[in-house]
């Protein structure tokens, strides 16, 4: 070969060889930032070229792709039931998702690598490739009535309800809530209006209450301490006596812990029961002083407090009972004050592992995920998170728990020829508001099938100090519509 063919010769090798190196530096390194980059109109068009999957709870359509008249964009997201299941459902917006849009994004939109068989199928047969459809464990009736029971209350709050047995989620509201069908247009500048409106609303409607943020849980938080209290010593058991002093004296402090209202407790020493049912402060404030802060953080773990981050498949903020920091706190923080955190999903877990004989199962809000033709992707399989208990101590508290609502706070939970278990809180808030109300419970309390935790904000104050009015109700309602009364 000549002098000038392998020159060009070299130079050809040199502009592959240097394609090759560019082509990989913009697959390998560039890739993600081109597509997230938000010039890039590709992408953007792309989302609205596939016909999504299906979002469901049972028989109801709760998110669909749906044919539109505009030739850019093929297909729009719609929300039948707007408010009642934003919370659950997300929204998909032209730059974004949230929620289970967000969390199974991949399968709904028909990417995932559980589909290429179902891709190579389509490819072969000429058929465009549908996004997978994805059913979710709300049980609609039991979800409406939460959404319909919290939102006449005209407070925030939310609620979370739990198959005890299986840790399905049937029902999860947070209010106030959104429509996500503004947020889904394929028109940015509409959507970035409507997403800004919600964004800057100081009740935060976009917050997703029952996962997404932590409050004290007042007094719910002493079927905890008792659980830690009753697993110490064995032979202890509904009608053992405590010490119940109208104030309880904080060591090295000037402070002391009150019952509410500086009532007296009984008559000063109670049966546990008593305790329980009247939400007395002083015997739980020592319980947990008495067991110190290591077996109070170990009992509190045993219900998935403070433990691996949860997703149901959403993360779920962390809860947690505080630092460790002086017997004070520890008292403080065994009725559920001090730096005692809680998500309201964190205390539907609590009750259903009370409910479960001591087993606390993992939540999950996916029940299924099936192609376009109906075939099985993926299949919920329930799972053991932990034991918080032994099977003795559940049945002790759970005898507990249905005297709260026979004899205690809880009358207004009571389901006539049902048996409810049950504890409401009252958790102190900062600033003139009046305190949150917090109630958990389960039903039939022999054979559960439902567990609910909720939380009202500012919904406790006069005569309904321990919140038994105000949340109580509420849950009633949910139990109602799962037990189908």
């Amino acid at each position: 070969m000549n002098s000038p063919l392998k020159r060009v010769a070299l130079a050809c090798i040199l502009m592959f060889g240097l394609l090759m190196l560019n082509v990989n530096y913009l697959q390998a390194v560039r890739a993600d930032g081109l597509r997230e980059d938000s010039r890039n109109t590709r992408n953007f068009f792309a989302r609205y070229e596939v016909e999504r999957g299906r979002i469901t709870a049972g028989n109801k359509v709760l998110a669909e792709s749906v044919e539109t008249d505009d030739n850019t964009y093929k297909y729009s997201r719609r929300y039948p039931e707007g408010k009642v299941y934003a919370p659950i459902t997300g929204f998909f917006a032209p730059e974004s998702e949230r929620d289970i849009e967000r969390a199974k994004n991949d399968l709904l939109d028909g990417s995932s690598a559980d589909l290429l068989i179902r891709r190579s199928i389509d490819l072969f047969s000429g058929t465009q490739t549908k996004g997978a459809n994805v059913d979710l464990t709300i049980n609609p009736k039991a979800q409406e009535a939460a959404y319909k029971a919290l939102s006449e209350s005209g407070k925030k709050g939310a609620l979370v309800a739990i198959e005890p047995k299986t840790g399905a989620i049937l029902a999860m509201v947070s209010v106030p809530t959104y429509d996500p069908n503004p947020l889904s247009k394929a028109d940015k500048a509409a959507v970035n209006k409507a997403y800004e409106k919600l964004a800057e609303d100081e009740d935060q409607p976009l917050l997703n209450r029952a996962i997404e943020r932590t409050y004290p849980p007042g007094s719910t938080f002493k079927v905890v301490t008792m659980a830690a209290y009753l697993e110490s010593d064995d032979t202890l058991g509904p009608q053992s006596q405590i010490d119940a002093p109208t104030r309880l004296d904080l060591p090295n402090t000037t402070a002391d812990l009150p019952n509410h209202g500086n009532s007296a407790c009984g008559n000063g020493r109670v049966t546990l029961s008593y305790a329980l049912e009247k939400s007395c402060n002083t015997p739980f404030g020592k319980i947990g002083m008495d067991l110190g802060y290591d077996a109070m953080k170990e009992q509190a773990a045993k219900f998935g407090i403070g433990g691996e981050q949860l997703e149901i498949p959403m993360p779920v903020s962390a809860s947690s009972i505080g630092e460790e920091e002086d017997q004070a706190a520890l008292a403080q923080a065994s009725i559920g004050q001090r730096n005692n955190q809680m998500t309201p999903l964190q205390m539907a877990m609590v009750a259903a592992g009370v409910a479960n004989n001591g087993v606390v199962m993992k939540p999950y809000l996916v029940n299924k995920v099936a192609d376009a033709e109906g075939g099985e992707v993926e299949t919920a399989d329930p799972e053991e998170l932990s034991t918080a208990m032994s099977e003795e101590t559940a049945a002790k508290l759970k005898e507990m728990m249905v005297n709260v609502v026979n004899l205690g706070t809880a009358s207004a939970a009571q389901i006539p020829g049902v048996a409810v278990a049950g504890k409401t809180g009252t958790a102190e808030t900062s600033g003139n508001r009046a305190p949150h109300a917090w109630f958990v419970s389960f039903a039939p309390a022999e054979d559960p099938k439902v567990a609910v935790a909720l939380i009202v904000e500012s919904g406790s104050a006069g005569d309904d100090a321990s919140g038994g009015q105000t949340a109580a109700p509420i849950a009633r309602s949910v139990m109602e519509a799962v037990l189908g009364r």
